[in-house]
């Protein structure tokens, strides 16, 4: 089974889905980690086009595989590392200024098609927990379960300052610009996928919403 999160940021993707991949004892595969890489390459090399880096990126984990495979694709679970062409970008790549680096990368159709292609080789087979912002859209629109986590607003800068240590306000702005690039994309924008189940997260437990998104996996999984 695959089931696939999307939402905006703040909107709990992350936590969900690593605690849903262990209950479930599915793989998890941090998209987002994917993109920040490339948003990592992007600020070290900006005379480099975007797209380039991200197809000859090495992405892999550490220590849970070192196959050939690994060394070409990546699925993040809870705990690994994230090597970057062979060094450990685990911290680096959640700093605000890669956040914001690989949210404008993002909006790269190659840097999107390079990224996509290494996503859908991942999940081709298994069982996986697989979060973004167009896994259930683009990645993978076959996926048994779509979920759409939201939440409101201040909600998600609140979590997201938390997370970070920043300041809420500041958060809050440069949410507001991510969301505004995210939603309005030309190339696979912010939205619940056909067939989606849309989620608000406000005022839940990571708990709560892990436990519904179990549910509804039980129900699509006694109906196949």
């Amino acid at each position: 089974m695959l089931i696939a999160i999307d939402g905006p940021a703040g909107a709990g993707k992350s936590t969900v889905a690593r605690t849903l991949a262990s209950r479930l004892g599915f793989t998890y595969l941090d998209s987002g980690a994917m993109y920040r890489c490339v948003g990592l390459l992007a600020l070290q090399a900006p005379e480099k086009p975007a797209a380039e880096l991200a197809r000859s990126a090495q992405i892999a984990l550490s220590p849970a595989e070192s196959t050939e495979k690994a060394a070409q694709v990546t699925s993040v679970r809870a705990a690994d590392r994230v090597l970057l062409d062979g060094h450990d970008v685990t911290r680096s790549i959640r700093a605000p200024e890669v956040s914001e680096a690989a949210s404008k990368v993002a909006a790269d159709p190659g840097v999107r098609e390079a990224l996509v292609a290494k996503q859908r080789e991942l999940i081709g087979a298994g069982n996986w927990v697989a979060e973004g912002r167009d896994i259930g859209t683009v990645v993978a629109p076959e996926a048994e379960l779509k979920v759409f986590l939201t939440a409101d607003a201040n909600e998600r800068a609140r979590r997201r300052a938390t997370e970070l240590g920043g300041d809420q306000a500041t958060v809050m702005a440069e949410q507001a610009l991510r969301d505004e690039r995210d939603f309005t994309r030309a190339h696979s924008p912010l939205q619940a996928a056909q067939g989606a189940v849309v989620l608000d997260t406000t005022g839940m437990t990571i708990e709560q919403v892990v436990e519904r998104i179990c549910e509804l996996a039980g129900e699509r999984d006694a109906h196949t």
